[in-house]
């Protein structure tokens, strides 16, 4: 996708930022994250299966035309989907994930082109890859290294693919919104990218509330802090660039400008 130090919009897949721990921060307590790689393996699946089913309905020009990222079709897109496939297997059998990032670009504009039918059979089968990947025994508690040497628990590869997936369903443009993401998703994905964000001097200390019950902390600049309340597809299009935050209620300073990670 567009580098996200361009495009604001990437920056829930960029892989630059510091490495997400197994546990987060929920009302001044510390909650364990127990990765289930075979449920989010099964997820991956569903949003897979999602996803070309609705790509199916789609005809030639359609895949020629605009994606929501800016500068990407829709071509784009789902040739980066087939190639991020390949690159978490190549995580996850050891190898680099991409040669290098001229490469992973220029597969991506390579492939971009193709019409409907090579497209979905490549993320058909690449998906497949991935599963039977994810299928294959393995130590779920070693650490695996991803792009720009980020590294990660095996176990948190399954999930990082979902995340890729179901996005950038909503990135086709195609009737398939925040809104419509699974609730569990949508939870997962915030905590994510909340603590991303925890600790930046650049974003001041802000309070995030999906009205689920719980309130993330993130941030990490000013006495603060910056409330920030919606429902969680507004909030979640906040935090990874889809949305401009124009729907969220906020208390405390205005809105806080999200750096690209």
């Amino acid at each position: 996708m567009p580098d996200a130090t361009v495009e604001p919009i990437a920056r829930a897949f960029d892989l630059r930022g510091r490495p997400t721990s197994f546990t987060r921060s929920c009302g001044g307590a510390r909650v364990d994250l127990m990765m289930d790689h075979v449920r989010d393996l099964a997820s991956v699946r569903d949003a897979t299966e999602r996803l070309l089913t609705a790509v199916t309905e789609l005809d030639n020009a359609a895949v020629a035309g605009p994606s929501r990222l800016p500068g990407w079709s829709r071509g784009h897109v789902l040739a980066h989907l087939s190639r991020n496939a390949d690159a978490l297997v190549n995580v996850l059998e050891g190898r680099p994930m991409y040669a290098s990032a001229s490469t992973r670009d220029a597969d991506i504009e390579r492939d971009a082109p193709r019409p409907l039918e090579e497209q979905l059979e490549d993320l058909r089968e690449s998906g497949a890859r991935f599963l039977r990947t994810g299928a294959a025994p393995a130590d779920w508690s070693r650490t695996v290294e991803l792009r720009n040497g980020v590294t990660d628990s095996a176990a948190r590869v399954p999930f990082r693919r979902w995340v890729e997936v179901d996005l950038h369903h909503v990135d086709l443009g195609i009737g398939y919104e925040l809104e419509d993401l699974p609730e569990e998703f949508v939870s997962r994905e915030i905590d994510f990218l909340a603590e991303r964000f925890a600790g930046r001097a650049d974003v001041p200390v802000t309070t995030l509330d999906a009205g689920d019950g719980r309130v993330r902390t993130t941030g990490g600049a000013g006495s603060g802090p910056v409330e920030v309340q919606g429902p969680a597809a507004d909030l979640l299009g906040w935090l990874c660039g889809r949305r401009d935050g124009t729907a969220l209620t906020v208390r405390g300073g205005p809105l806080p400008a999200l750096p690209p990670l």
